[in-house]
């Protein structure tokens, strides 16, 4: 192999139409690549079933010993044909008869974790986000009170929604938990302060959070377990091998420290993904607004504020981020876009408001359409909705002068800014 970056749609020209994989596939499709290198000669006992003008092995196969191989993502909204390819290997070549279905996951997942934790306690780190909030009601409902769920409020959070969290699963809730909130605003504010660099308040982040859910744990006493929401994107982001280690560091618990005392970490939505998740909250009954509110990193706006993490910078992006959600809803796209959001970008320059100049910050917007959350393309946001937004931050968003709108897909970025 040598070194050829590939990013982004490509075509891929079938070779052996007869393949298992290509079982009713065109024999010019379109696919998602995202890879260093170049395959130019398929391994011994090998034969290519696809290529590209870049790849001359985009796919081979040893068909007798039931190896397939490809060099592209078969597995993403963005490659035409994938789940035809995914079905004809998973029914095709490895038999798999196709029975399941998501009741029966939430079922067994229920009844798995009833089985394993018996009558001990559980200990859950609730952000509010979708995932967190669906492990949370899974527990729940397998071993109710047994559970205690910890909301670490960092500050770092969208508008009001602390109080919304409270108001959901707290005492006047509908779940059957303990809650505890930690407001802990003031804590993280000074641990981020001069800190610029996006991996150093990433992991500040985490340790801070990990200090503080330690400092709950010791209150409640012995734990036995403890839930976190994690998701298959966030499995393969943070830990698969290779570059992938780094992309999602904050969801990485290896770095959890010694004196953090329970005996296992239940993760029951790690093979997932985040459609998958919100049809896991649909079986379980939890209200749509809540299954289907938008994605939020753990770190939280520490990756949507680039540079320096202040209070003001906070309260930037939360009013921003506000109006934006407000406004796609108000157009009808809240359910047709994968995520959007507003971030602040660390860029100040002139305008002018009024009889007077300015020199305040730049927010940018960003909408990606994604199913998987693995690779996403930018929304094509109707230009009239785009110039409400603007008008609304510049003039209700004390700080602000200047709007843009994040084109990028991932790859080569990533959905958050940082």
């Amino acid at each position: 192999m040598c070194s050829g970056e590939r990013y982004g749609k490509t075509k891929v020209l079938v070779d052996k139409p007869s393949s298992q994989i290509f079982q009713g596939v065109a024999e010019e499709t379109v696919c998602w690549m995202s890879h260093f290198d170049t395959i130019f000669e398929a391994a011994p006992g090998f034969e290519i079933t696809a290529h590209t003008a870049d790849c001359p092995v985009a796919a081979a196969e040893n068909a007798e010993a039931g190896l397939y191989a490809v060099q592209y993502h078969p597995e993403v909204m963005h490659t035409a044909e994938g789940m035809k390819m995914l079905s004809n290997f998973v029914l095709g070549v490895c038999g798999c008869c196709g029975d399941w279905r998501m009741d029966s996951f939430v079922e067994e997942s229920v009844r798995q974790i009833r089985e394993k934790v018996g009558a001990g306690k559980v200990l859950c780190a609730l952000s509010g986000g979708v995932d967190s909030s669906v492990a949370a009601v899974m527990l729940s409902k397998a071993i109710g009170s047994q559970l205690t769920c910890v909301f670490v409020d960092h500050g770092l959070l969208r508008k009001d929604e602390g109080n919304e969290v409270e108001a959901v699963f707290g005492p006047e809730g509908t779940y059957d938990l303990n809650f505890i909130r930690v407001n802990a605003q003031e804590r993280f504010y000074g641990r981020l302060a001069g800190v610029a660099e996006p991996e150093e308040k990433r992991k500040i982040i985490g340790e801070e959070f990990i200090h503080v859910f330690e400092e709950e744990a010791k209150k409640i006493g012995a734990v036995d377990f403890l839930v976190q929401g994690t998701i298959y994107p966030d499995v393969v982001e943070s830990g698969l091998g290779g570059e992938s280690v780094i992309i999602k560091s904050h969801h990485n618990v290896g770095g959890l420290p010694d004196y953090v005392d329970f005996k296992e970490i239940i993760e029951p939505l790690k093979n997932l993904f985040k459609d998958e998740v919100r049809k896991v909250g649909l079986e379980l009954g939890i209200p749509e607004y809540l299954v289907f509110r938008q994605p939020f990193p753990g770190p939280g706006l520490g990756v949507r504020i680039v540079g320096e993490v202040t209070a003001d910078k906070v309260r930037i992006v939360q009013d921003a981020d506000a109006i934006y959600r407000e406004e796609i809803a108000n157009a009808g796209l809240d359910r047709s876009i994968g995520q959007y959001f507003a971030g602040l970008t660390n860029m100040r320059s002139v305008g002018v408001m009024g009889d007077e100049r300015t020199y305040d910050y730049a927010v940018a917007l960003r909408a990606v359409n994604t199913v998987d959350f693995m690779t996403a393309e930018a929304a094509e946001i109707p230009f009239e909705v785009l110039q409400k937004v603007m008008g609304r931050i510049i003039n209700e968003v004390k700080g602000v002068n200047r709007v843009m709108y994040d084109l990028t897909s991932k790859p080569p970025g990533t959905i958050e800014f940082e």
